[in-house]
Order: structure tokens, then C-alpha cells, then sequence
């Protein structure tokens, strides 16, 4: 005859036993994953963040030299500030991209005629690779055949050709141009499919409240719409730190570095002046601004869901 206590003590140990084989099994899915999560994203952060403190090169041993890079690129490097300069007009430009996706949104989601065929023309871009889209528009913007050259030409708006990716004053409007062309079909599907999960009995409600188009957009549409709008933000960060192959496709940063990024700059400081433990210091800060922007657009979006739930 078994204690009192014997049957549920059993009945706990299989359990305990059932829940470890589970673990066990969740681990071992886990296991490949992590491991190149940590072989691919972890392992070279760390790398690049020993590296930064260090004097290195292929050809010498590391010798710690502490915060020298980051004082140079702070105090001494005109360029990086320049690339930090461009990266930020990057993202500030983002939202213009955003609200004329939004625009073409809420144009396809409604009764428009051939709205799934204007759909579709929209998002073509997106899946195209971004060299391709570079060197279509680097031709676009050619001085000598390019399309825009002939079509202000044709009608009379110059009489010259205009140098757009030759003008330090064009060059990055030009680049932030192609670059919004590529996007504008993906931020276009993510706030279509935002619009498509609003309720569309809020909008019948307000209809029949008389509350005016203009009224509906602002005080429904657009703050059920803020997690699209806050994924779409933090795709056109995320894009404005990563579109090496575009500018260096169109202008290779120049000229005279006007269309230079924190991206393109690390590149030519690890790979054209073999100065790797600059370039790493230089990712390291790319890293940490990527970080900051993200918790910004984090915590603001936070703050509007908590007004939106009260």
C-alpha cells in the first residue's frame, strides 16, 4: 500500500519528465538557428567591436590602442560625417515615401476601376534586384540619352542637358528618388493590408454620424493604421543603412561624396584603404545609431498604442 503522498509525487515526476523531453525537442529546432544567428549576427558584432579598440592589419599583430578611431572619425574625419549627414536625410525622407504609398493605398482599396492591375504595376518594382533598379535609373538620369534629359529638353524646360548624378546638389535627391521607386510597392502592400483589417463598420458608423471624408481619414484610418505605419518607418530605417548596392551602382558615393553613406563609407574604408579596424569602428557606430533610431520609433509607437487602447 502506497503512502498518501506516492501516486501524486509519481504523477509529478511524469510531467517533469514529459516537460524536459519537450524542452528537449524545442531546443534541438532551436539549436541550427541559433547557432547561425550566433555564427552570422553575434560572432562578427563582437569581432567588430574588439576591433574597433585595436590597430590591425592583415599583415601586423592587434595592438590595443582604446578609443583612437572614434576620436579620429569624430574630430578629424569630414567624411563620416558627411555619410552620417546623408544617412540621416535618408530616413528623414522616408515618410514622404510612406505617405504616397499610403496615398496609392487607400486609392487602390476603394471602388477605383483596374485597381488590382494599378496594384500590381506598383509593387513590380520591389521584387526587382536593386542593382537593376540602379542601372535603370542611372540611365534615366543619363546627360546624354537618358530619359528625363529628353523629355525636359523635348518640351523646353532647358536648353542644356543636366548632369543629375554629376551635381552635388542633384546627386542624392536623385539616388533618394530610385530608391523610393523600389520601395513604394512594398510600404504600398503593408498599409493595404493595414486598411483591409480596419473594421468596416466604423466607417458606416461615422457615415451615418455625417462625419465628412476628411474627418473619417483622420480619426479612424490613421490611428488604426499606426503598426503598419510604424513597420513601414522602421523598413525605410533598416533600408537607408543598407542601400550600398543602389548608390554604389548609380554614383559609387560621389561626387565629391555627396550621395556618401555610413554604408558605402565602411566599405571603402575596409575594403579600399585596407584600414579594417576603422571600418569596424565605423560599422560599430552605424550599429549602435541603427539601435537608437529603432527604440525611438519603438518607444513612439508604444506611446500611441497606449493613447489608442485608452
Amino acid at each position: 500500500m502506497s503512502g498518501p503522498g506516492g501516486p501524486r509525487s509519481g504523477k509529478t515526476t511524469w510531467f517533469q519528465r514529459k516537460r524536459t523531453r519537450e524542452l528537449a525537442l524545442v531546443v534541438c529546432f532551436l539549436l541550427p538557428s541559433l547557432a547561425i544567428f550566433f555564427l552570422y549576427r553575434i560572432l562578427p558584432l563582437g569581432w567588430n567591436a574588439w576591433l574597433s579598440v585595436h590597430a590591425w592589419s592583415p599583415l601586423k599583430a592587434a595592438q590595443f590602442i582604446g578609443l583612437e578611431h572614434y576620436e579620429e572619425m569624430l574630430l578629424d574625419d569630414d567624411v563620416f560625417w558627411q555619410a552620417l549627414a546623408n544617412t540621416l536625410i535618408f530616413i528623414a525622407c522616408s515618410p514622404l515615401a510612406i505617405a504616397a504609398a499610403l496615398g496609392i493605398a487607400v486609392l487602390v482599396n476603394s471602388d477605383l476601376r483596374g485597381a488590382a492591375v494599378y496594384r500590381t504595376i506598383v509593387f513590380l518594382s520591389y521584387p526587382l534586384m536593386t542593382v537593376a533598379v540602379g542601372i535603370i535609373w542611372r540611365w534615366l538620369y543619363d546627360e546624354r540619352g537618358g530619359f528625363f534629359n529628353y523629355v525636359l529638353r523635348s518640351t523646353g524646360v532647358i536648353d542644356q542637358p543636366m548632369k543629375f548624378l554629376q551635381s552635388f546638389d542633384w546627386a542624392l535627391p536623385c539616388v533618394i528618388l530610385a530608391d523610393f521607386w523600389q520601395v513604394l510597392g512594398f510600404y504600398m502592400i503593408i498599409l493595404l493590408t493595414g486598411l483591409q483589417s480596419i473594421p468596416q463598420h466604423l466607417y458606416e458608423a461615422a457615415r451615418v454620424d455625417g462625419v465628412p471624408a476628411r474627418a473619417r481619414f483622420f480619426r479612424i484610418t490613421l490611428p488604426l493604421l499606426r503598426p503598419s505605419i510604424f513597420l513601414c518607418i522602421v523598413v525605410g530605417i533598416l533600408n537607408s543603412f543598407t542601400s550600398f548596392d543602389l548608390v554604389y551602382v548609380m554614383t559609387n558615393g560621389g561626387p565629391g561624396h555627396a550621395t556618401e553613406l555610413l554604408i558605402t563609407y565602411i566599405y571603402k574604408a575596409g575594403f579600399g584603404q585596407t584600414r579594417f579596424d576603422y571600418a569596424a569602428a565605423l560599422t560599430v557606430v552605424q550599429f549602435l545609431l541603427l539601435v537608437v533610431l529603432t527604440v525611438i520609433a519603438n518607444k513612439l509607437s508604444g506611446g500611441n498604442a497606449g493613447s489608442l487602447e485608452r
